[in-house]
């Protein structure tokens, strides 16, 4: 058959790093018709040092400009705030820990994006995410990137199958050393930048000093599992299930010379609850719900693995529905650190399942 991917066109997520840009290139190299999208989606107000959006825009012109391709800008600032950034909001007050980035892409990446693709007339979209497809008999599968130390899939656990169906991810089956060298040989100012940490679109920012600016501090006690108080926190939304540092809490009279770990936040007497035995952080189950499904011929109960953060090794576990609708997930070892508001995303080896939110743990 003829090869007809020089008819369709593609607009490229250029976000100005690296992974992007190769992206592009090697749609290029395929015979796709290649047009760059530098999404600006957070509007930087505060002067610091930490709004990078200019240089970033700067580095993505200069890939567009070398590979001979359109850049266009679009600024979706007003849908981040209203789909993904309310929402952050929204949970960090109300004592959970949310993950933004599983949200920005749903939202933002894979569903603004995509609306405006179409409006530059683009047949596809593509990104510089470390994940691949396959469409083995029409049936669409989402897979783990090949290099398990970038592989970013559980980012994409809530996107829907009709919006995944629809993207290229030209770098899914390379390691992140050889996206660089490709950069370097390419010409590419950007080939040694350092990847983003930071909250998608937001930054790089000093995490606290951030979530002061939209959350009152709330001050109260921080207790021990057996009520006893031991000092005195800012306010729940600035702490995390696990949290070690931070807690200024160090050196009490009469207790072990050993860290404290946040144990659990109650919301209703605005307790921080603490703990220095780390198996108090342990839990054998959670319960999801908000349930994103990647494949739709599964059957329940059901055996398969789970992440529940990023990076995390799979975690074995069996799935069921609970009578309230809500996914029981049980894992096979206990599990550290289970936090509400963050998503478990679940996998058969490297195919993604899809994912949930975590709503309660035990």
């Amino acid at each position: 058959m003829p090869d007809t991917r020089h008819l369709d066109k593609v607009i490229v997520g250029m976000s100005g790093g690296v992974d992007s840009s190769v992206s592009a290139l090697l749609l290029l190299e395929q015979g796709y018709r290649v047009q760059g999208l530098f999404m600006k989606n957070w509007e930087e107000d505060d002067g610091t040092e930490y709004c990078t959006a200019q240089a970033d825009l700067e580095d993505a012109q200069q890939v567009c400009r070398s590979l001979g391709i359109e850049l266009t800008v679009a600024n979706f600032a007003a849908e981040y705030w209203d789909h993904v950034f309310e929402n952050f909001l929204h949970e960090y007050a109300h004592g959970r820990t949310p993950n933004p980035d599983v949200l920005c892409n749903r939202e933002i990446k894979f569903k603004q994006f995509s609306n405006y693709a179409r409006v530059l007339g683009g047949d596809f979209i593509a990104t510089g995410h470390y994940v691949r497809t396959s469409n083995a008999d029409n049936v669409f599968r989402l897979h783990k990137g090949c290099d398990s130390n970038k592989d970013q899939s559980y980012f994409l656990q809530a996107v829907p199958v009709q919006q995944l169906q629809n993207c290229l991810f030209p770098i899914g089956a390379m390691d992140k050393p050889s996206v660089r060298a490709l950069a370097k040989k390419s010409n590419f100012e950007n080939h040694r930048k350092k990847d983003s940490t930071g909250i998608c679109f937001i930054g790089e920012r000093r995490f606290r000093d951030f979530l002061q600016r939209y959350l009152p501090e709330e001050p109260g006690t921080i207790q021990n599992g057996e009520g006893v108080t031991l000092g005195e926190h800012i306010g729940l939304p600035y702490y995390t299930i696990g949290q070690r540092q931070g807690l200024g809490i160090g050196g009490i009279r009469g207790q072990p010379e050993a860290p404290w770990y946040v144990m659990e936040k109650d919301k209703d007497t605005n307790t921080l609850i603490v703990t220095q035995t780390d198996r108090d952080l342990e839990r054998t189950w959670l319960a999801a719900s908000q349930l994103n499904w990647l494949v739709d011929d599964l059957s329940f109960p059901l055996s398969c693995q789970a992440k529940i953060r990023y990076r995390q090794a799979d975690q074995n576990c069996r799935l069921r529905y609970r009578a309230d609708g809500r996914l029981l997930v049980r894992f096979t070892e206990p599990q550290r650190a289970v936090t509400p508001g963050q998503y478990v995303c679940f996998y058969d080896g490297d195919v993604v399942l899809g994912g949930g939110v975590i709503e309660q743990a035990g």
